[in-house]
């Protein structure tokens, strides 16, 4: 008996692009881009930007970190002795903020960005008010920071960012193919993300074009 031997699909990097022009703009995120080009005239020294994964919160900062000369960081990394060279530009992104960081170092750097006029941008799946810490004046500081939130995509939206993903993968989709994918999965950017990799993935091991048939035999309900 013989078999034909499953076609092994290797994991190549697919970077992603941060430039403006590859930004996808609409009622979603429209006013935290705003918000972002409004830059300094902030309401707040600091801004806390706050959506679900592959929501474009990443993209946004990195938006704002080019126009404002800001350093990124990981919340992770965040430490004391760190601060004063984090906030040797005047500005500052924070990545992943909800994530459990040292009270004391998100203190200081909140109170030394006050005194020295300098901008923060923290990135979170959730709201400051909700973030795990232990020192109370700290998180009566969370409480007061400005939120702006993105919004999970429209139907023109998550059409439009399949086929940007599809894109980035050197992926072409027919149009019958991202119909079908906007209307099985779930309304939101990961949700989008997963569907094209999958689709990817299943249609290079297949040796199969990126078809609404394959795309069925995927997802079928």
């Amino acid at each position: 008996m013989s078999f034909r031997p499953r076609q092994l699909v290797l994991a190549l990097a697919h970077p992603e692009s941060y430039a403006r022009e590859d930004f996808l703009s609409g009622p979603c995120n429209e006013n935290v881009l705003r918000l972002i080009d409004a830059w300094p005239d902030w309401p707040a020294n600091a801004l806390a930007l706050i959506g679900p994964e592959g929501s474009g919160k990443t993209h946004l900062a990195m938006l704002w970190a080019a126009v404002a000369g800001a350093r990124v960081i990981s919340a992770r990394t965040l430490d004391e002795p760190g601060i004063p060279s984090a906030l040797a530009t005047g500005a500052l992104v924070v990545e992943d903020a909800a994530t459990k960081m040292d009270d004391r170092a998100l203190f200081h750097l909140i109170n030394l960005a006050r005194e020295e006029k300098a901008s923060l941008l923290f990135t979170a799946r959730t709201p400051p008010s909700s973030w795990p810490v232990a020192i109370a004046d700290l998180a009566s500081r969370l409480r007061a920071l400005p939120v702006v939130t993105l919004q999970a995509p429209d139907d023109s939206m998550l059409r439009a960012v399949i086929i940007k993903l599809a894109a980035d993968r050197q992926l072409i989709l027919d149009e019958s193919v991202v119909s079908y994918l906007a209307t099985r999965i779930e309304r939101s950017f990961a949700a989008a993300r997963s569907a094209v990799i999958a689709l990817d993935n299943e249609a290079l091991r297949r040796m199969r074009p990126p078809t609404r048939a394959l795309a069925a035999e995927i997802f079928r309900e």
